[in-house]
């Protein structure tokens, strides 16, 4: 008995060492603040109501750039990021689109949120459209915002919270020639 104990112990610390080794050799998670699975691809589809009645259909954006915004009213990063989103949406008023896509939020609050911060671009609150909508986009933690070029490519993700400025310099980067 006492022998067959201590090869069942010699297994398991066996197997957990292969499992620490591999836990410390494998390939760490990305950690360049723009990368995303959908950087450099087509953007997935995004349709839905918005908080308006309106519909909205990501590809019928196509000729500007859209501004894909994922936030809660109950996050501080996407609270403090809402100005930047209002400026950057007034800048670029018919050459740029944001939409936000609220997660794990109500239609209320995020009305209320709009009415108290401004902001009068498309707002979609539908709980089925934030949650396949966000696994599309492979958000992680809000906010995350993903630019979509005019042809309808996403060419960059911004985590934690897009700037004004931050998003006119991408657009000018790619308008310009840079890539």
């Amino acid at each position: 008995m006492k022998h067959r104990s201590a090869v069942i112990a010699a297994v398991v610390a066996v197997l957990a060492v292969a499992f620490v080794a591999l836990l410390a050799t494998r390939k760490p998670a990305s950690t360049d603040s723009t990368a995303a699975a959908v950087v450099g691809e087509l953007a997935p589809p995004l349709t839905g109501v918005g908080l308006d009645g309106a519909p909205f259909d990501l590809d019928k954006q196509r000729g500007q750039w859209v501004l894909v915004n994922f936030f809660a009213t109950w996050c501080p990063p996407c609270v403090q990021e809402h100005p930047e989103l209002v400026k950057f949406a007034s800048d670029r008023a018919g050459s740029a689109q944001v939409v936000s896509v609220a997660y794990g939020d109500t239609p209320e609050r995020v009305r209320s949120f709009f009415a108290d911060n401004g902001g009068d671009w498309p707002v979609l609150t539908d709980s089925a459209t934030s949650e396949s909508a966000s696994l599309d986009y492979g958000v992680v933690k809000l906010p995350e915002s993903f630019l979509v070029d005019p042809e309808g490519t996403v060419v960059a993700k911004l985590n934690g919270g897009a700037t004004a400025a931050q998003l006119d310099e991408l657009i000018a980067g790619r308008t310009s020639g840079g890539s």
